[in-house]
């Protein structure tokens, strides 16, 4: 959204400077306007973050949106991808009956195979990442969906305090 933001006001600022083209002092005026314009803008960038408790049981749970559809997830670190239980899968209208379960995982439950796939929108509150890897199991092979690295690794940071997780977006 800031990115739009951005190109329409430099789109403005041109336009302005073309009817102002003869008039230099116009234009250094709508340069100037321009500059304070972003340099406020710099000074205070849209935070996007997402506080998560941490639930009971230890782990941070949370409700995602996987192409639409709400899923339930647990944050782990430790996978190297967005996992997704075959149900969820189906309930988010993936292709699964055109897909290879060709990835070998560990899970809590022991060894399995897994298919890859992309997820195309995967939300979490306000933080919306696109074209996300990830991998689906088997029907009845995992129990909860796993939040892990593929979608980690594209926010600016995260971090845990105490009993709060929190996911911070680029601005």
């Amino acid at each position: 959204m800031s990115r739009i933001l951005l190109v329409l006001l430099m789109l403005a600022a041109t336009a302005g400077a073309v009817v102002a083209y003869g008039d230099p002092q116009r234009i250094a005026h709508a340069g100037d306007t321009v500059s304070d314009l972003l340099r406020k803008r710099a000074k205070h960038p849209a935070k996007r973050a997402v506080k998560v408790q941490r639930g009971q049981s230890g782990e941070f749970a949370l409700l995602a949106k996987i192409n639409g559809v709400n899923a339930p997830m647990v944050i782990d670190t430790g996978a190297t991808s967005v996992v997704l239980t075959y149900e969820t899968a189906k309930a988010a209208g993936l292709p699964l009956e055109l897909l290879d379960y060709d990835v070998d995982v560990e899970t809590a439950g022991g060894h399995t195979k897994a298919a890859r796939l992309t997820l195309n929108r995967l939300a979490i509150g306000q933080l919306v990442e696109r074209s996300v890897p990830a991998l689906v199991v088997p029907r009845g092979q995992m129990k909860t969906n796993l939040l892990g690295m593929s979608f980690l690794d594209r926010l600016e940071s995260w971090e845990v305090h105490a009993d709060r997780l929190i996911l911070h977006g680029y601005p």
